[in-house]
């Protein structure tokens, strides 16, 4: 009895043992994964730490390029208006005929057309004897587009700057014409002064159609007669805003509606 309870008992105890060993190398291996886990949950820490203070170092650089670009834009504009600026005031002898036929009889003597386009509609402009002093005149652009029906127009680059604003300020009073047909005088201006002008043309027509008495002034300025007080305008956005607050004008200088009216 006593060597069965003792056989017994050494196989409990032998049982208990493998169980022990067991239970230590699944401890032990349980221990590795910890340890591995643990490694990696750093190494991933690591690297959203190295990531993170990577992206704050983009979005710095990305700032910093904005504020760059934003920099050379204004430089740009600035340049521009001041390259645009100059080139006006090259000009500025200048005047620009429109509409004068494209023939060859009258492309070939332009000098003696515009001697006559003055005697027709402002005679007492002239000098003695009848001339007027001009350094230059010629169609712009210089070779003549087969596929536009206009006539080119025609800048003359006048001696005398107080004779060519004389010119002009006569052809602002009046219609000019030469032979009977009806041309324009205006002043000769940079591309990119012509093109902001042009920009206020629907705003202008609906302007002189409600009797707002608009002008363009230099460079690209629009003035209005509104309420007894002359208004200026700089942008085309500014002057939607401020009609948009007047009841009388709101609706009516809504330039797509009217583009999409015209098609």
């Amino acid at each position: 009895m006593e060597t069965f309870w003792k056989e017994k008992w050494e196989k409990e105890i032998s049982c208990l043992t493998d169980k022990t060993a067991q239970l230590e190398k699944e401890l032990e291996a349980a221990n590795t994964r910890a340890d591995k886990a643990e490694k990696q949950i750093q190494s991933l820490m690591t690297r959203i730490k190295d990531l993170e203070e990577s992206e704050m170092i983009k979005q710095q650089e990305s700032i910093k390029q904005t504020q760059t670009i934003n920099e050379l834009e204004e430089n740009r504009k600035y340049l521009t208006e001041k390259v645009t600026d100059l080139e006006d005031r090259g000009r500025r002898e200048n005047l620009r005929i429109i509409g004068l036929p494209e023939k060859p009889e009258v492309n070939n003597k332009l000098d003696f057309i515009l001697e006559e386009i003055i005697k027709e509609n402002c005679p007492h402009v002239l000098e003695q004897g009848g001339k007027i002093e001009i350094e230059r005149i010629h169609r712009t652009p210089s070779i003549l587009n087969p596929q536009k029906t206009t006539p080119r127009n025609v800048i003359a680059k006048f001696k005398s700057f107080q004779v060519k604003e004389k010119i002009l300020q006569e052809a602002k009073k009046k219609s000019f014409r030469y032979k009977g047909a009806p041309i324009r005088i205006t002043h000769d201006l940079a591309a990119n002064t012509l093109r902001d002008r042009k920009a206020w043309n629907t705003i202008f027509r609906k302007a002189r159609e409600l009797g707002l008495q608009p002008r363009i002034n230099y460079p690209a300025k629009l003035t209005i007669y509104f309420q007894g007080k002359v208004w200026a305008f700089n942008k085309i956005e500014d002057f939607q805003a401020f009609a948009k607050k007047r009841p009388e004008l709101c609706g009516k200088f809504d330039i797509q509606a009217q583009k999409a009216r015209e098609t």
